[in-house]
């Protein structure tokens, strides 16, 4: 038989109010219910932002591009860059090509759009939906400025440049093929068309060429670059400098080629502004 002293009383009240109010916590934080829309957090809450949707998101459209219910809300994230990416912004670009450009037909909003749907994170993990505009104005600045307007689908004489890095053995060189600027961001050397086709699947070394040939896998390679150097890039808050520095770096920042660099950056503002939205700082490089 046990007896409880008042202070036994007292402590045992004392874990069952703890018992109480601890162990709901717990198990939302397993089992949020949020609303559709809103993510469930590391901690058990429901909202969105970095905060909820960040790192240890349980559940919603989590950032994490290896949670199964992001990818599930992919066509969500999708839907929200078209409807910022508009026939009008898209056409605005494409339509100042002139007739006779190789690019004219080639790049169009629907070949974009459906190459998206490979990259469910561009410009959706911003930490606002400033953020994702900067970035969608940024990828574009980019494109208009290394296509001409959309005029180029190859790179100019670039027939008569070598674009193969030796040291990358593991993506080496096939003889007769060129590794030249092709696409959107014009993809350039061995050591990107090689991961490029690995990961997009096409043969990257044996045929560089496909990728001005197949504007959705052009339109891929453009998105595989982006997302794997400039996206970070913006997502950690260096700006739209660090992208040109990402993109052309080497040739034309810390004062090599003053001139392309202010193009770019012309762009960037121009498409800013359409969107509705401030530069950020660190324009240029």
């Amino acid at each position: 038989m046990i007896i409880f002293s008042s202070r036994n009383l007292l402590i045992l009240l004392l874990i069952c109010t703890i018992a109480i109010v601890v162990i709901p916590k717990l198990a939302s934080t397993q089992y949020c219910g949020c609303t559709e829309g809103l993510c469930c957090s590391r901690w058990g809450y429901c909202g969105s932002g970095k905060a909820y949707c960040g790192q240890g998101c349980q559940g919603g459209p989590c950032y994490t591009s290896s949670t199964k219910n992001y990818n599930h809300n992919n066509n969500n994230n999708n839907n929200r860059v078209s409807d910022i990416v508009s026939e009008s912004f898209f056409n605005g670009i494409a339509n100042q090509t002139s007739s006779n450009c190789e690019g004219k037909g080639f790049y169009t909003r629907s070949v974009f759009l459906q190459a998206l749907k490979f990259y469910p994170e561009f410009a959706t993990t911003g930490f606002s939906d400033d953020d994702n505009k900067r970035e969608i104005a940024a990828f574009f600045a980019h494109v208009t400025h290394e296509t001409g307007q959309m005029c180029y689908i190859n790179e100019i004489n670039g027939s008569s440049r070598y674009y193969c890095d030796m040291t990358k053995s593991e993506y080496p060189c096939v003889s007769g093929q060129n590794y030249y600027g092709r696409g959107p961001i014009q993809l350039s050397w061995n050591f990107n068309y090689g991961p490029a086709g690995k990961d997009i699947g096409f043969d990257g070394l044996n045929d560089p060429d496909i990728v001005s040939r197949d504007s959705l896998i052009s339109f891929k390679t453009a998105l595989w670059y982006w997302m794997n150097t400039c996206h970070p890039l913006l997502t950690s808050g260096q700006g739209f400098g660090a992208t040109i520095r990402a993109i052309n770096g080497p040739l034309e920042c810390d004062g090599g080629l003053p001139q392309p660099v202010a193009r770019r950056v012309q762009h960037y503002v121009q498409y800013c502004h359409q969107l509705g939205v401030d530069t950020g700082d660190n324009l240029t490089c």
